[in-house]
């Protein structure tokens, strides 16, 4: 069996009362072109049982480690049914945006069981104009957006007749759950070795020393990250990074066990058409969108800090090399579908600048030199702290760490993410997928609002959480999302005209 990485084991250990680390997303479906007029529960079901063998994370359960010595196991349960992880309800009229977004948020709330498999889905019927909502979500243990992504895909077809799917060609072999003293046996070999990979890892992060939100404070952390590089053979200049020290705002703090959430596109030509006028990325955009929404949110809530936000922007490492990522013993190095291998950039966010315009070209200059930064040395940091301690003690440390962090230094403001999807419509039942908004993880360490965004089919799909006690007007701050990127759109200036073709 495979074992979870450290980083993997990190999402597990951050949960708490008030902590959920699962990963989710809302898409919007219209039935009108499904066989029967219809996504039904039974339906969703038989499409799970045909593709199960195209998404491997979702037949995982975890396997623990007696007395919580070492990471958990991941088991393949053979004989999984499906059904018990789909759910039906209907919203009460009229079935509009806001009911939509709190039966969500309710449901965004719930701890997944770790003794099954760990994912959900939700059918929501009700909605307006005959449309059919589907929640999802995933472990954030078990997937990172690029294997979420592909396993949402497994489900969708590129026209409302669904493919056909051949079964799998020969039966996996059957994984062998390892007996509690092997597991125990595992466990003491890897405590008596953990001294020697924590310094290891520890060597390892001083590399990334300047890119470490806190530790690039400390006097001297630009010096030790350059020896530390020059030691290991690695760049020994890069571009000099920004500050990386958080302001205190609404957003940070401790978080309860609620959350809300909102929704909403932009369209794509848009951000494209900003993007060409001033000769950014689209990315560079994005993040200028939610610099601006931030900005305008906190004016109005009279919390403007004099300072940039700092936020950290996920970044999918899937294809680099496994030899440069943290302690991964015990992991299956054939076996690269389940579980997380990502980095995390971090990043201000030019909300003290009062110009759009000027706040657009600070932002792009900002993310143009965060990537120089990662092209030049990819951060590892994220999975080598999660490898420090022992697993033992991580488990119990971690909660309390990321509520004490929350309360005396908030290491970021919030998480940003912007995932790159198909540009072409699908459909799931036979129904046309209409958008996906995307949801993430809360937790006292990343604060109180997470802004996540996902690209289909010529829109932007925004997908906006957060703790009522930090952002209670959730549906406001992506008003400020869609307002922003209306004032860009006005700032760059028509749109050039298309040019006819002449006979």
């Amino acid at each position: 069996m495979r074992q979870l990485t450290a980083l993997d084991a990190q999402f597990l250990h951050a949960e708490s009362a008030t902590t959920t680390t699962h990963v989710a997303g809302v898409a919007i479906l219209d039935p009108a072109c499904a066989p029967t007029g219809a996504v039904t529960r039974a339906a969703l079901i038989g499409l799970l049982r045909e593709r199960l063998h195209l998404a491997p994370a979702l037949s995982l359960r975890l396997v623990d480690v007696p007395f919580g010595l070492d990471r958990p196991y991941w088991e393949e349960v053979a004989d999984l049914d499906v059904a018990d992880h789909v759910h039906e309800t209907t919203l009460p009229l009229p079935g509009d945006d806001a009911q939509l977004a709190e039966r969500v948020a309710r449901l965004h709330e719930r701890h997944l069981d770790r003794s099954r498999p760990l994912w959900e889905m939700h059918l929501i019927q009700g909605l307006t104009g005959g449309r059919v909502a589907l929640y999802a979500k995933v472990h954030h243990c078990v997937v990172d957006g690029v294997t979420g992504a592909e396993t949402l895909a497994a489900l969708l077809d590129l026209t409302p007749e669904p493919r056909a799917v051949e079964p799998p060609s020969t039966p996996p072999p059957a994984s062998e759950t390892p007996e509690a003293g092997e597991m125990l046996a595992v466990a003491a070999a890897r405590l008596v070795a953990h001294p020697a990979r924590a310094l290891r890892a520890l060597g390892r992060m001083a590399a990334d020393l300047d890119a470490i939100p806190v530790a690039s404070a400390l006097p001297g952390a630009r010096l030790v990250a350059e020896a530390a590089r020059a030691i290991s053979g690695g760049p020994s200049e890069l571009p000099e990074l920004p500050p990386l020290t958080a302001p205190r705002t609404p957003f940070n703090g401790p978080i309860s066990a609620e959350r809300r959430f909102s929704y909403g596109s932009i369209p794509l030509a848009d951000v494209r058409h900003v993007a060409r006028a001033f000769e950014i990325s689209l990315n560079d955009v994005v993040m200028t969108v939610c610099a601006s929404a931030l900005r305008a949110w906190l004016l109005e809530h009279d919390a403007l800090p004099d300072q940039p936000l700092i936020a950290a922007v996920p970044v999918a490492v899937r294809t680099a090399s496994r030899a440069n990522t943290a302690d991964t013993a015990g992991a299956d190095d054939g076996a690269d579908t389940v579980g997380n291998r990502l980095s995390v950039m971090i990043t201000p966010m030019p909300t003290d600048v009062v110009s759009p315009v000027e706040r657009l070209r600070v932002m792009g200059r900002t993310m143009r030199a965060a990537k120089r930064r990662f092209a030049g040395s990819p951060a590892t940091w994220l999975g080598e702290l999660s490898s420090v301690l022992p697993p033992a003690l991580s488990a119990l440390a971690t909660p309390a760490v990321f509520r004490l962090a929350s309360i005396v230094l908030p290491p970021i403001n919030l998480i940003v993410s912007n995932v790159p999807g198909p540009q072409l419509p699908l459909y799931l039942c036979g129904a046309r997928l209409l958008a996906y908004y995307p949801m993430s993880v809360l937790s006292d360490m990343s604060g109180g609002l997470n802004i996540t965004c996902f690209s289909y089919d010529g829109s932007l799909d925004f997908g906006v959480v957060a703790c009522p006690d930090r952002v209670e007007d959730v549906w406001r701050l992506m008003g400020h999302l869609q307002e922003a990127m209306d004032e860009l759109v006005g700032l760059a200036g028509p749109r050039p005209a298309t040019r006819m073709a002449h006979a």
